[in-house]
């Protein structure tokens, strides 16, 4: 017995979906149902300070050592 989440999966796979949406879609679009709707989300996401690369408090760590690369110089 082949459960749902398999069955989904192998649909996606062999292309049932996308046939079933391009069907969908000549449908609509050939009784004149079709109108495309276009929303942009302008939502801002901050992430918290240390995240942001803000200095943390409280001592500061030693400055790292800049070792040479082994690859080519930048020219």
């Amino acid at each position: 017995m082949e459960g749902v989440h398999n069955r989904l999966r192998k649909w996606a796979a062999d292309g049932t979906w996308e046939r079933v949406f391009t069907a969908l879609l000549a449908e609509a679009d050939a009784e004149g149902d079709l109108a495309w709707v276009v929303a942009v989300d302008s939502t801002i996401v901050r992430a918290h300070q240390p995240a942001a690369g803000a200095r943390q408090k409280g001592p500061q760590p030693a400055s790292r050592t800049i070792m040479p690369s082994d690859g080519p110089a930048a020219v």
